[in-house]
């Protein structure tokens, strides 16, 4: 009985831990990226920052989005505003203003300047070769996010380069993700 009871607690704790994002930093996604190419989901927050919170407690925590995510892209989590160092395309990016210890806004990470972040929450995709394909501005839903997630997967936005295109694209997309 007991055996049957411990293998009930590790299948439910393993289903559980199964759908949550396994998030990485850009350095660990870079290096991942190196072995088996695969586009990269970066979520770009700051700690002060109200609908990042939401994000992760209505979207990034629904099943749908965070098995999607884990299947086909490395998923980032990175502080705009945090201190730590990122190595990317032959640069050091550092937050050289940082102050420890400072309640609320912090300064700017010079690698969120770089991919021109300027509000939060920001997701924004790379493709194989990390080279950025588009910033995506904002809460979005499962729902809302799904469309973007495999329309990056697909490579669609290669072939959508027109609004009209978009617009297109968006108004026949039929998603599965459920809330």
């Amino acid at each position: 009985m007991k055996n049957i009871l411990s293998l009930c607690i590790l299948f439910i704790g393993w289903s559980a831990s199964a759908q949550e994002i396994q998030w990485m930093s850009m350095n660990e996604a870079l290096e991942a990226q190196e072995k088996e190419p695969k586009k990269i989901f970066m979520d770009v927050y700051t700690t002060w920052c109200g609908p990042c919170k939401l994000l992760d407690k209505n979207t990034f925590a629904n099943k749908d989005v965070a098995n999607y995510i884990n299947k086909h892209f490395y998923a980032v989590k990175f502080n705009a505003e945090g201190k730590g160092e990122v190595h990317y395309k032959d640069f050091t990016y550092t937050n050289p203003k940082y102050k420890e210890g400072r309640k609320g806004r912090n300064s700017q990470h010079l690698f969120a300047h770089a991919l021109k972040v300027s509000a939060y929450p920001t997701m924004v995709f790379f493709d194989e070769n990390s080279e950025v394909i588009s910033p995506i501005l904002g809460y979005h839903t499962p729902e809302q996010l799904e469309l973007y997630l495999k329309m990056m997967v697909s490579d669609e936005y290669k072939k959508l380069t027109t609004a009209e295109a978009r617009q297109k694209y968006q108004k026949n997309f039929k998603g599965t993700f459920k809330n």
